[in-house]
């Protein structure tokens, strides 16, 4: 029996959900955080599961390195990768959000600078808007960019708002509620359906009692 493969984001969507596979019964030995290890079987079921960075989640799984994906609704849509979005897991929530200064009202604007760590998102969002925007895109501390006149807003994640508020920044507008996403590659889901059902649905089950989490219904089986 061939090995089901389970690309994980590293960190904190990696820890939630071992602890979810341990809930179903599923105990990957010697997995821990501070191990340098980036691959960790579970022989009895044949599963293994592979560490890497959150935007790799979803191209390991398109491209069938990996059968099955746990990662961010954010990466995904920013991603927009070509698999079945199975499962809303209920863990890791937080939002996309257009953040700014205090003065800036959007409606006053015909052509918009954002700075984002997401620019396809961002692309889209104001387009739905009829709003033109440049995009620039930052690796990291995106709430510098209107400090510094670099950018008029920033389109970012926000879990509490904290960054925001200690760097004279507002929410300007919400785009959409994230949360971790289970995604399948389109071939394993016909090739291993029986197993990743199983899997699925074992997860659900445990989710369900917790009152968390909920199926996305968005691929065909």
């Amino acid at each position: 029996m061939e090995y089901i493969n389970i690309a994980l984001a590293k960190g904190r969507l990696a820890r939630e959900t071992i602890d979810l596979l341990s809930e179903v019964g599923i105990q990957f030995n010697g997995w821990s955080e501070k191990s340098r290890k980036l691959i960790f079987e579970e022989a009895e079921h044949k599963l293994k599961i592979v560490l890497v960075k959150a935007n790799d989640v979803p191209t390991y799984v398109e491209k069938g390195a990996a059968d099955v994906g746990i990662v961010g609704k954010d990466t995904l849509l920013e991603k927009a990768a070509d698999v079945y979005e199975i499962m809303d897991l209920g863990f890791g929530k937080c939002k996309f959000a257009v953040a700014g200064l205090n003065q800036v009202h959007l409606a006053s604007y015909h052509k918009l600078t954002v700075a984002t760590k997401y620019p396809n998102v961002a692309k889209d969002h104001f387009y739905k808007k009829g709003i033109a925007v440049d995009t620039i895109y930052l690796n990291g501390s995106v709430e510098l960019a209107p400090l510094m006149g670099l950018s008029d807003v920033i389109v970012d994640i926000v879990e509490t708002g904290r960054t925001l508020k200690e760097n004279g920044l507002k929410v300007i507008e919400d785009i959409t509620d994230i949360s971790a996403k289970l995604i399948v590659n389109k071939a394993s889901f016909k090739t291993k359906s029986e197993r990743i059902h199983q899997l699925v649905n074992d997860m659900r089950n445990v989710l369900a009692a917790k009152g968390e989490g909920e199926r996305a219904g968005t691929y065909q089986s």
